[in-house]
């Protein structure tokens, strides 16, 4: 069970709540998880304004307390908001204000970006949010949108894009305080992948054929059960049925990529998970994940990862 001195997690609750922005939050740090960790967050739900605060759904939530909860907290986590125009009361804004100048975690998720905007925190930093906003967002002096990802980490201040997106802003939290395992651990608790780059694409609507894409993805998880065999752009597209030049139509659809490049990040994430949990080594890995060799392994593993695979075993070595 948490104790006096856990980090304290305070999550915003406001009229016209954004519900699953919300429970996404509330689900990661406020729910108790003794079978992975005794010494969990510390969670209080903090109320932004007086008076009812209802939730979309018909739920009515009751804070634990106002605004001077915030004063304790080391993360605050701003569920959404009702729209990129709706008002924000300015004693949210001061006590966000204050808590950034001594040091606390800011996070939002989806349109509680504005609210950091609003606050001047984003000047300077980038930041992302739904999709369907980030024009509206870009529009606050100095903050560098980062229109197409599903997280941006800049620190002390944390923005994710909309509804599931903030789950994998959640765990990317998770991993950073408690290490890479108990986070997977979580995630699959939640039935969700394990772990999801802030770097990759947003989906955004496109038009796919709906033959096409329940082919497309039978074919994802055919490789991804057997990411060690060689996976040419000519076997993806005979396996799917499609032409080669309609896989790349389908690929770039759905996945927001292409083939090869959605193929070297499926490699990658599953050599993480590999050194994360495994003793295999650096050329094992690279022939279970597919890669071939331990050097072009390390060469795509840096591209994407920032480190080699043994200084990225080392960091998780030290965080777990």
């Amino acid at each position: 069970m948490p104790n006096s001195t856990t980090p304290l997690v305070a999550i915003l609750a406001y009229d016209q709540l954004c519900t699953f922005e919300f429970a996404c939050a509330v689900e990661i740090f406020a729910l108790a998880r003794p079978e992975i960790l005794n010494d969990w967050y510390r969670c209080v739900v903090v109320a932004a304004e007086p008076g009812p605060l209802r939730g979309m759904g018909g739920v009515e939530v009751r804070a634990d307390g106002g605004l001077d909860l915030l004063e304790k907290a080391s993360t605050i986590v701003i569920p959404g908001w009702r729209g990129p125009d709706g008002a924000i009361p300015p004693g949210v804004l001061e006590a966000l204000c204050r808590a950034h100048e001594r040091g606390c975690r800011l996070v939002s998720i989806c349109a509680g970006a504005f609210v950091l905007a609003a606050a001047g925190l984003l000047a300077g930093r980038r930041a992302t949010t739904h999709w369907h906003y980030c024009e509206k967002l870009a529009a606050y002096p100095g903050v560098i949108v980062e229109p197409g990802v599903l997280y941006v980490d800049e620190g002390s201040v944390l923005t994710s894009a909309g509804s599931a997106a903030g789950l994998d802003l959640c765990l990317h939290i998770v991993r950073k305080d408690f290490g890479a395992k108990v986070a997977n651990r979580v995630a699959r608790r939640l039935v969700i992948s394990l772990h999801r780059e802030g770097g990759q694409a947003q989906f955004i609507e496109r038009s796919v054929p709906e033959g096409a894409g329940t082919r497309l993805a039978t074919l994802l998880d055919l490789i991804r059960s057997r990411l060690a065999e060689t996976w040419s752009i000519e076997r993806m597209a005979s396996e799917a049925g499609v032409s080669i030049r309609s896989l790349h139509r389908h690929f770039q659809s759905v996945t927001g990529a292409a083939p090869g490049t959605w193929l070297i990040s499926e490699r990658v994430a599953q050599a993480r998970i590999a050194l994360e949990e495994t003793s295999m080594g650096v050329e094992e890995i690279a022939a279970h994940v597919g890669f071939g060799s331990a050097p072009i392994l390390r060469s795509h593993f840096k591209r994407s990862v920032g480190l080699t695979p043994t200084a990225y075993r080392l960091l998780f070595e030290t965080t777990a």
